[in-house]
């Protein structure tokens, strides 16, 4: 074992629960069930992660009632015919000695009745800001159903075969939203003081103990803070915890933030939350109370997991995003593998941002994601003949290939033009709170360090080198090229995005950046660009500026920023001509035209074109030839690396 961890590598007990370390799995949505009911691909994701090392998985919410159906893929723990996929679940989680416990959970008012055709359940008729549908005010009958309902699906989890379970009272929970004064203006037994509205989940934790007994661990998640005026603050949380704690019902308490359809940019941080932002609140719970804390909030390597538990701040740590980047992450930190460690980028593309747009759950740096049973450790097998690949381009299509023919045994050789792998990661990582994009880099580069292959940096590959290789296979990924929209080419005082990133020019004061990608090309220039003193507008065909970035959950954070800087945000206009310091551009709905003048620099923000000239050269001259990522269609990082994972893992 790793010297450098004497606290995250210690037993712990959680009620009649032993854990082998103090890393979580905590709960998260995945997308990954089937009908309303865990299936194989869950059982298989939750399974990875037992596999690499993790002391205790919490599943995703599983839900108490029918009159709960938040969104598709929910899964419902108050059918009975869950129970024989919680046992392929368990059952594949104990063979690795990894703990499990079942979350349950009811929405409330943060869901909506299209899926099920019936009135949402709330302490009061007060709607949610993102579903805005007012539900019905639960009676006292009601009330008696949501409780018996969290007792069958109790009782299914018992049947399970799980270790334990957790109550969600925290970022979309009922049980919160009775806790809250912010959703609770009960005047009976249920409302009011913090007694009263303590009052269910005391009824539900004390019915769900009653079916399960001592035999599994109960806890419960508790939002720290709503950040929200009316709501739960910090101060009242740890009350809630301290009370909780004396009812002697919870062996634990697991900590989030926020509330998840009001400020769900808190609950699943991003890189412009600084790592570890809610560790504070774990920290003042644990004063309160004697059981077991829990600390969440953008942990991303077993080192600051290390530095939390030696400082006192909580006794477990929460690692989702980490452990679905690199599943083996505790048992690499374990055998003292740090550098082998795929670390999380908190970019929030593939997790957090396929599942809110209905999408199963995936990882831009890890492929493997959501796709356990045939890409997981283990799965690549060694090719029947080892061949000599060569790889053109170094940025992570080129990388990913190189990495992944390597361990299947082939012989690699890697060429870039650059004296630095990394492609274009490399300049988005100059933006303003991108920097953590360097660590995908990084994290390639170790493994092709690790799997031997060899690297020829700052020199080009072109048709004649590479022929006289006499390779087996060659496989282009040689990128893509900036390039204005064709209604703009050959202005003056025009430049692209990649450009300014690239060979910093010398722009004038006034700058309109012409956003068509909704993304942070434009809105991480416009930031830098303001930051630098300059008068930025940026101008977007769009509904409004920076789409593209609500998925990722950083619009919020940026919009914050950009105000701050002076930013002006023009949506719903086409820019159709620069003309000197003249532009000229229309409104999309009304077909007013729209003029600036004294614009000294404008900066386009458009979809690249694929560099496919190697490619096409080598055409019927090489035996096996591929080409991956921008080469063959300019998309995001996570396309490039399941391309480069997918073509050589056929070779």
């Amino acid at each position: 074992m790793s010297r450098a961890y004497r606290y995250l590598f210690q037993n712990i007990q959680i009620g009649p629960v032993r854990l082998n370390n103090r890393i979580v799995f905590t709960a998260h949505l995945t997308n990954l069930s089937e009908n309303g009911l865990p299936g194989e691909r869950l059982a298989y994701y939750y399974r990875e992660r037992a596999r690499g090392g993790a002391g205790l998985i919490i599943t995703e919410e599983q839900s108490v009632h029918p009159t709960d159906r938040a969104y598709e893929k929910l899964i419902e723990a108050y059918r009975e015919d869950v129970i024989p996929g919680y046992r392929l679940i368990t059952g594949m989680v104990h063979q690795y000695g990894t703990k499990i416990f079942a979350q349950l959970n009811h929405n409330g008012n943060q869901g909506s009745s299209i899926y099920t055709g019936l009135p949402l359940w709330a302490p009061s008729p007060v709607r949610d800001p993102l579903f805005r549908e007012v539900p019905k005010e639960m009676d006292r009958f009601d009330i008696a159903r949501l409780v018996a309902g969290y007792a069958l699906a109790a009782v299914h989890v018992r049947e399970g075969g799980f270790d334990g379970l957790e109550l969600q009272a925290s970022h979309s929970s009922i049980l919160r939203q009775f806790l809250s004064p912010l959703t609770n203006h009960r005047r009976d037994q249920y409302g009011g003081s913090l007694d009263n509205r303590l009052r269910l989940v005391l009824e539900v934790a004390a019915a769900v103990r009653n079916v399960v007994g001592e035999q599994l661990a109960l806890g419960i998640r508790l939002s720290g803070d709503e950040f929200t005026d009316g709501g739960l603050t910090l101060e009242d949380t740890v009350e809630i915890a301290r009370r909780l704690d004396q009812a002697g019902l919870f062996d634990y308490i697991n900590t989030s933030v926020g509330i998840a359809t009001r400020n769900l940019y808190l609950v699943e941080g991003s890189m412009a939350m600084p790592p570890g932002y809610s560790v504070y609140m774990s920290s003042a719970i644990r004063k309160a109370v004697k059981i077991p804390v829990v600390a969440v909030g953008r942990i991303k390597d077993p080192v600051q997991a290390e530095q939390i538990l030696r400082e006192g701040h909580a006794d477990l740590i929460g690692m989702v995003r980490a452990q679905i980047a690199d599943p083996w992450l505790a048992n690499k930190a374990l055998q003292g593998m740090n550098d082998s460690i795929r670390t999380c980028l908190s970019c929030n593309q593939d997790c957090i941002g396929r599942v809110g747009l209905n999408k199963t759950i995936g990882c831009v740096q890890n492929p493997a994601v959501g796709q356990e049973k045939t890409r997981g450790e283990g799965c690549l097998q060694p090719a029947p003949k080892s061949r000599l690949v060569l790889v053109a381009g170094g940025g992570p299509a080129g990388l990913a290939a190189a990495k992944t023919a390597a361990l299947r045994g082939h012989r690699v050789i890697l060429w870039e033009k650059e004296d630095v792998c990394g492609g274009q990661v490399r300049l988005a990582a100059r933006l303003p709170y991108r920097e953590e994009f360097l660590d995908l880099i990084r994290n390639l580069r170790h493994c092709l360090e690790e799997a031997g292959v060899e690297l020829r940096l700052g020199c080009a590959a072109s048709p004649e080198k590479i022929l006289a290789e006499k390779p087996d296979a060659v496989i282009v990924a040689t990128g893509s090229l900036p390039q204005h929209p064709p209604a703009l080419a050959g202005g003056e005082n025009l430049y692209t995005a990649r450009q300014v990133l690239e060979e910093e020019p010398e722009l004038g004061q006034n700058v309109l950046v012409v956003d068509l990608q909704g993304f942070y090309q434009a809105a991480g220039v416009a930031e830098l660009l303001a930051g630098r003193g300059k008068r930025v507008e940026i101008v977007s065909p769009n509904l409004y500026v920076g789409q593209g970035l609500g998925p990722t959950l950083d619009l919020e954070m940026w919009y914050r920023r950009a105000h701050q800087l002076g930013i002006t945000m023009t949506p719903d206009v086409t820019v159709l001509a620069v003309e000197g310091s003249t532009v000229r551009g229309v409104h999309n709905y009304s077909g007013r035209e729209v003029e600036w003048r004294g614009v000294d620099s404008v900066v386009t923000a458009a979809p690249n074109r694929v560099n496919d000239e190697l490619y096409f050269a080598l055409k019927g001259k090489v035996a096996a030839l591929y080409r991956i990522g921008d080469c063959l269609a300019p998309r995001r990082v996570d396309a490039a690396i399941l391309e480069g994972y997918r073509v050589a893992a056929g070779l």
